[in-house]
């Protein structure tokens, strides 16, 4: 099936009041795992290569071109989206490429720096009809920056919105990235004033350590687009150490990365059950592929 815009996705999962899942990418089986769990649920999802993704694999066009690849040979409807790139020249590499949708994550910068350059980046992918996410401050930052007490100011919120013309936005309620338990609660409140202020879609970012109630408490409330990484990434490597110690003279990579790529692909599409996605998305999406509209 033609890529999927970004758009698209996010835009009839706000409307449904349901959750666009993002799930990020790590290698190649992580992105043929998660094609394999949309394409079971019958679901749309969001494919996300990060920029440490990208740092691991040297360089962005492999991974990206292979994760293209594999969203326009599914059966399933997937959108490729760049996550968290910091630097400019990799959104003009990225974009080069064929995705249709970024991250610009001006987030470690000082505010007035931070509107100056996400704005210029947003106007730029605009101008090639590119979907663009951002966020505030220190929003959804990595390498614990975005702390669990963190949190979204919605008039700040709105300010930057207007002021750099993005089109979703990463908000602070409540979670944290890399957090390898589930316990993580939302401010639920804070997500029903940001959705109510905020015309653009909401980010969840660190959703890895916000368990399943609260993930469908938090899209209740108003959140869209959920991104997860570290729960999968977990679930894969949980599954090597298992059958590495079954049986120690395995040797043959294949053995136990196969295993490993079914758990992702089984916890995934678990995980796509909880969002919602599968039971009211489908019919909003057919016959829609990448078109002019941003995505």
């Amino acid at each position: 099936m033609p890529l999927v815009p970004t758009s698209s996705l996010i835009d009839a999962a706000r409307e449904a009041r349901v959750g666009a899942a993002a799930f990020n990418v790590i290698h190649l089986e992580t992105a043929e795992a998660l094609v394999t769990a949309a394409e079971r649920r019958d679901a749309p999802l969001i494919l996300q290569i990060s920029e440490n993704c990208i740092r691991y694999h040297g360089s962005l066009l492999p991974i990206t071109r292979a994760t293209l690849a594999l969203a326009e040979v599914s059966s399933a409807r997937i959108a490729v989206h760049l996550d968290h790139l910091t630097e400019a020249e990799l959104v003009h590499q990225g974009v080069a490429a064929g995705v249709r949708s970024v991250m610009v994550d001006a987030s470690a910068l000082p505010y007035e720096e931070n509107v100056t350059a996400t704005a210029e980046l947003t106007a730029w992918c605009h101008d090639r009809d590119v979907y663009v996410e951002a966020e505030l401050g220190e929003v959804g930052g990595k390498d614990g920056v975005h702390a669990p007490g963190a949190r979204t100011d919605p008039q700040d919120a709105l300010t930057f919105v207007r002021a750099t013309g993005v089109d979703a936005l990463a908000v602070a309620v409540g979670s944290s990235h890399a957090m390898y338990e589930r316990t993580a609660v939302l401010d639920k409140e804070l997500i029903a004033a940001l959705r109510t202020t905020l015309p653009v879609p909401l980010v969840l970012h660190g959703s890895s350590g916000v368990p399943d109630d609260e993930l469908r408490r938090a899209i209740a409330a108003g959140m869209t687009k959920i991104n997860i990484s570290t729960h999968l990434v977990s679930v894969f490597t949980r599954s090597i150490r298992e059958a590495l110690g079954a049986d120690p003279a395995l040797i043959d990579s294949r053995k136990y990365i196969k295993p490993a790529r079914e758990a992702v692909a089984e916890e995934a599409a678990r995980l796509l059950d909880v969002l919602g996605t599968p039971a009211t998305l489908p019919d909003q999406f057919a016959g829609q592929s990448q078109s002019p509209t941003r995505g």
